[in-house]
């Protein structure tokens, strides 16, 4: 018998609107698919990597959510870019991670991608559907029970 899954969303509430979204859509997924988790606010999305390094090999799986809108200087791509590497180098020693974080150029961009529409998926729910399914794919490449 398989242990029941945990799943670790870690999100960032910089947008307030964008982080209920997000969340809202991974939880909704997770819970579809009768997922415990346990949910971790930072105020940036640039702590989100070290939460999950804190925390590693404590879930079976890690969601990152948050956005990152570009501004007038160049903090956004230091964010974007140190932010994402961290997070593919938690996913390349073995943690099922499913990336969440938007990179817009405004709001409005923000906005759209974090809600599921007609036309495409959240990307909250894509978040979590990517964790779960590494998670799965994990268990069967690596015999875990």
């Amino acid at each position: 018998m398989q242990k029941k899954r945990h799943i670790l969303i870690i999100a960032s509430n910089y947008y307030h609107k964008i982080y209920d979204n997000l969340l809202k859509e991974a939880i909704d997924e997770i819970s579809s698919q009768n997922i415990q988790y346990t949910q971790e606010t930072v105020t940036g999305v640039f702590e989100i990597p070290s939460i999950i390094t804190f925390a590693k090999n404590k879930f079976d799986g890690y969601i990152a959510l948050g956005c990152v809108i570009r501004g007038e200087t160049t903090h956004y791509d230091y964010v974007c870019q140190e932010s994402a590497r961290a997070l593919m180098q938690l996913s390349l020693e073995g943690l099922a991670i499913g990336y969440g974080i938007l990179t817009c150029e405004n709001y409005d961009q923000a906005t759209t991608r974090s809600i599921s529409n007609e036309n495409a998926i959240g990307k909250g729910r894509v978040a979590a559907k990517a964790c779960i399914n590494q998670i799965e794919l994990r268990r069967k490449y690596t015999y875990e029970s």
